[in-house]
């Protein structure tokens, strides 16, 4: 138990102890707002720990939570099986956004999870490249071509079906705020890819391709109801696909020091009018076989 009490002491020591006045490291940092753990040491760090440091007088960590472990195919990771994954490969074969949003969407933070190639490839190509990806490509080109090359600028009254879907956008933050406190982040993602699918469906509804020709201000409308919708998707999948989430906001024009969860407001809504670049594809589609993981 001794480097139990050596790992304290140096734990303090790093944040400056015994400077622990109210601006010290040891003020801002301890005790930690949450305690991450393997699931196989839990009883270690949620009894002897706070035993200890409940003896030294120091306040406890505010919440202990345990992550579960990942297999491969159905079977356990080890060495002696020759399965085990490196992360650096992931991200050479499939991108830094698909590696994480694969291991924050696919099981919940806690629970075991199995990976193969298979279901990374069918869930970046399903949630990335075909929903999120396509609807920003849809979306964008339209608005470049008959917008002038710009945010819609003579967008209409919403209709019931365009405040539904910004409704939803709008409640994205509240809803991630919830689930992040509960180290749920496989909600978080889902909440996003449910928002994505909807606004899928109102394109698809709507048909403003249709709506060009025969009514252009309905047209801008849907539109300029997208981009707003893709904001608040992009702004708020910046956690979990950081390059990708802004990607969407450099091609929606948004400025650069708006895109923090405070600026989730009808305050710092897409401005009409403001010009786009021509779109290009944000998330790449994957072929899989059982020797090569090529992107198209």
């Amino acid at each position: 138990m001794y480097v139990w009490i050596d790992a304290l002491a140096n734990y303090m020591s790093a944040l400056g102890y015994p400077n622990d006045g109210p601006d010290s490291n040891f003020s801002k940092y301890w005790p930690a707002s949450l305690h991450v753990v393997g699931k196989d040491i839990l009883r270690f760090h949620a009894i002897y720990w706070p035993a200890i440091l409940m003896a030294a007088g120091l306040p406890l960590p505010k919440r202990i939570f345990a992550h579960g472990w990942w297999t491969k195919d159905g079977e356990k990771i080890s060495k002696s099986l020759g399965n085990t994954i490196d992360p650096l490969e992931l991200i050479e074969t499939y991108g830094v956004d698909q590696t994480r949003f694969f291991l924050m969407s696919e099981v919940g933070f806690g629970n075991d999870g199995d990976f193969s190639h298979d279901s990374m490839i069918r869930k970046v190509n399903s949630n990335l490249a075909n929903e999120l990806g396509n609807l920003c490509q849809r979306t964008l080109s339209l608005a470049f071509k008959n917008c002038g090359k710009a945010v819609p600028a003579k967008v209409g009254t919403y209709t019931k079906e365009d405040e539904a879907l910004l409704a939803s956008a709008r409640g994205l933050r509240e809803i991630a705020s919830t689930h992040i406190a509960e180290q749920a982040i496989q909600k978080y993602t889902e909440a996003m890819i449910g928002v994505v699918w909807d606004a899928n469906k109102y394109i698809d509804v709507m048909e403003p391709w249709v709506l060009r020709k025969t009514n252009p201000e309905r047209m801008a409308t849907v539109l300029y109801v997208l981009m707003e919708v893709l904001r608040y998707v992009g702004i708020l999948y910046q956690p979990v696909i950081p390059q990708g989430a802004n990607v969407i906001l450099d091609q929606l024009s948004v400025p650069a020091d708006e895109r923090t969860f405070a600026h989730l407001t009808d305050d710092f809504t897409i401005k009409s009018g403001t010009p786009i670049s021509k779109p290009r594809g944000v998330f790449p589609r994957f072929d899989y076989s059982p020797n090569t993981n090529n992107a198209t």
